[in-house]
């Protein structure tokens, strides 16, 4: 479907935001709160574009991850180190709600763009910093990327084979967490400024949002004096739990988190004894047992196609599901049914399929308005709005610094 540029049906219709981060939660965490209906404004340098315009597959020399990550934003460009970028800056940040930037600490400072002068032309502003170890402490300063915090979290040495490498995602996967764990900062803060009229700081650092999700481990170690050991794709909660390979070449994960499912599961193929066993009736006690039941899962869903695997799980209501690439995910009735992928209308590629918002509201539900805009296609138009004369906006391009 061809979708509009109007925003006013969003939920945060009449938000506005600024984008002045890149690579890659920053510009993540404006994209959620795009989808939603606030109006974003992406702020790049005149020569040095986001690097994410580059990152990635292309088609035709066009990127394709931008088409996503600029999605629902429009487009300026300002060299904020020179004094016409600053004026440009502090001018939408004195008609914005939002400022995202992830500059190393101190950036911001100095170039006189602070929180004390942004504050102090929008005191409800509120300034959204992303950085990789935050803006204190004694790494403060050092490059920051997705990758160090999953290997900092401690993600990365509970990710991969017992005896293989600790393992970092083929994605980012950190950033992510941490674009989601903005978006909610941010919005917290608009909450706390609707009672007291103030903006603040929010201060997330890319090593703590995907800590917080990695569960207890830091409670393990301080109660038990034990780290989380690397187990592949088993669990040491429960079993079985593992991919398995189909008959016809597919994959398939199954999961037993609930003690229920585990009975419905090995009495499915062909195992009820198992039941009957003490070390059956606790998680922790199956996934000691993992050779075995992955010996009795696996031999059964093998001698089967993946279709049949999962009409079967099914019906007997155990927990299964088919190991997806892109091409399922657009296929798959339920992600339809959902309305999960987006197909919407580029100029420059025509009609192009990406995942929707993360949600749905009933009443103001997120939509992808336009996909990612070239370099600077909107500089005009948003400097228009903040009281710019086109003269002016020539001579600062002349300049250089737009």
């Amino acid at each position: 479907m061809t979708v509009s540029r109007d925003p006013s049906s969003g939920a945060l219709a009449g938000l506005r935001v600024v984008d002045a981060s890149t690579l890659f939660a920053g510009p993540m965490a404006a994209m959620h709160l795009g989808d939603m209906g606030a109006d974003v404004v992406k702020v790049e340098h005149p020569s040095r574009p986001d690097p994410s315009r580059t990152h990635g597959a292309a088609k035709d020399g066009v990127n394709l991850w931008w088409k996503t990550l600029g999605r629902n934003k429009r487009t300026v460009t300002a060299d904020l180190g020179t004094e016409g970028g600053r004026e440009v800056f502090l001018a939408l940040a004195a008609e914005s709600d939002v400022v995202v930037e992830n500059f190393r600490p101190g950036t911001l400072e100095r170039w006189g763009l602070g929180y004390d002068e942004l504050s102090e032309r929008n005191p409800g502003l509120v300034l959204a910093r992303v950085s990789g170890f935050g803006q204190i402490g004694p790494y403060r300063t050092r490059p920051g990327f997705g990758t160090l915090a999953e290997a900092m979290s401690g993600f990365a040495a509970m990710t991969g084979e017992p005896d293989g490498p600790p393992t970092l995602p083929p994605f980012g996967l950190a950033d992510g967490v941490a674009s989601l764990a903005t978006a909610f900062a941010v919005m917290v803060a608009l909450s706390a400024r609707a009672g007291t009229g103030r903006g603040q700081v929010v201060d997330t650092a890319i090593i703590e949002p995907i800590l917080a999700v990695l569960g207890p481990q830091i409670t393990r170690w301080d109660q038990l004096g034990t780290v989380q050991p690397r187990t592949g794709n088993r669990s040491s909660n429960n079993a079985p739990r593992n991919t398995y390979r189909t008959g016809d070449g597919h994959w398939v994960a199954v999961s037993t988190s609930a003690q229920s499912i585990a009975e419905r599961v090995v009495r499915l193929v062909g195992r009820p004894n198992l039941v009957d066993e003490p070390w059956f009736a606790r998680g922790a006690d199956r996934a000691r047992h993992a050779d075995e039941l992955d010996e009795a899962v696996g031999g059964w869903i093998a001698r089967r196609t993946r279709d049949e695997v999962v009409a079967a799980f099914e019906e007997a209501q155990a927990a299964v599901a088919p190991v997806y690439d892109a091409s399922d995910i657009v296929a798959d009735p339920q992600f339809r049914e959902l309305g999960t992928v987006h197909e919407v209308e580029d100029p420059e590629l025509g009609p192009m399929l990406m995942q929707g918002p993360l949600f749905r509201l009933s009443d103001n539900d997120g939509v992808v308005r336009f996909t990612g805009r070239p370099h600077g296609a909107d500089t005009d138009e948003v400097l228009g709005e903040l009281g710019f004369a086109p003269e002016r906006i020539a001579e600062l391009r002349e300049r250089g610094e737009v």
